[in-house]
């Protein structure tokens, strides 16, 4: 425990490497997740063994699981929607058993009815992650799985999937800010981009962004608008005042990428009027044109967003102690 709450340089880069979440998530909720979670798996395990006996049936439960994860722990996520839900299980489930059936090679047929799945997920606009176990699983589960052939597809795949789909919607929508799929919970207050850096993001603005990133991003255009208001708002509520701007002192302007600087102060005058209270800085990080001025105390704190300070060799967002 105490690695993972090292603050040095190592262990932060390690984690942004290992792709280590840095959301901030409750307790109640992973708790909520995980209750969730566990209601759709003990239903779908009665359906699965009251269809396909023994051991077969838990390769259906493995993959019914993982979209029980997406389901439950990112219920508003595009990879969770209905659509990507059902359409990813079906299709995957058509390929693995036709791959089952015509490819003698069990190796072969397992690669192929993986590989093909997720293409097809792609170009039918249905891309869920598990999706690709319901293929292989076909393909591995051996006669018990054959000998249902395509009727595969409706039991036991399409009636788990009524099953976990049906749970998602009723334990999700028990929580307001939960409710699943997405569609009800965007329709139920629709949240306006107030900032004026990003004045409306249509629905052109949003696909465009997404042709040149060129690769499948998991969020929406609905989390997209609610998560730069919520940003905008928050970058508003901490607007610097003169008085805090102090000789040493090193401060950001808060803004993103290429756009973003540091300067420290490096020298100051003391006036009663704010017209003539200078404050000399140098530029310590960033591209901005100015390395160096003199400007007022109040323009200064208009520019700076909030103070940093040096943590073993790291610079980081001062905190205001209550």
């Amino acid at each position: 425990m105490k690695l993972l709450k090292n603050n040095s340089p190592f262990i932060a880069n390690l984690s942004h490497f290992l792709g280590v979440s840095q959301t901030p998530v409750s307790h109640s909720e992973k708790i909520i997740s995980a209750l969730g979670g566990f209601i759709a798996i003990f239903c779908i395990m009665v359906v699965s063994h009251h269809y396909i006996p023994g051991a077969a049936s838990m390769g259906i439960v493995a993959s019914m699981g993982a979209s029980a994860v997406l389901l439950f722990a990112v219920p508003h996520g595009p990879l969770s929607q209905p659509w990507p839900l059902i359409g990813s299980h079906l299709l995957s489930a058509f390929v693995g058993v036709a791959c089952a059936l015509w490819i003698a090679d069990p190796i072969l047929a397992g690669s192929l009815a993986v590989g093909i799945s997720i293409g097809l997920m792609y170009y039918l606009k249905c891309i869920h992650p598990p999706g690709g176990a319901t293929a292989l699983t076909a393909v591995v589960a051996g006669d018990a799985v054959q000998h249902l052939g395509f009727g595969f597809m409706l039991t036991p795949v399409l009636l788990n999937l009524v099953v976990i789909f049906g749970v998602a919607m009723l334990f999700n929508g028990l929580f307001y800010w939960r409710r699943y799929p997405a569609y009800l919970q965007q329709t139920q207050k629709q949240v306006p981009v107030a900032h004026s850096e990003f004045e409306s993001l249509s629905h052109q603005d949003f696909i465009e962004a997404l042709k040149e990133i060129d690769s499948f991003v998991d969020i929406n255009e609905y989390d997209l608008n609610r998560i730069l208001d919520l940003v905008y708002h928050s970058q508003k509520q901490h607007n610097m005042k003169p008085e805090e701007i102090h000789l040493g002192g090193v401060y950001s302007n808060g803004k993103i990428g290429s756009n973003w600087s540091m300067r420290k102060v490096i020298d100051e005058g003391h006036d009663d009027h704010s017209n003539t209270d200078y404050v000399i800085f140098k530029q310590i990080a960033g591209q901005e044109k100015k390395k160096n001025d003199c400007i007022t105390r109040q323009e200064f704190a208009h520019w700076a967003k909030y103070e940093m300070h040096q943590v073993e060799g790291r610079w980081q967002r001062l905190v205001a102690k209550d």
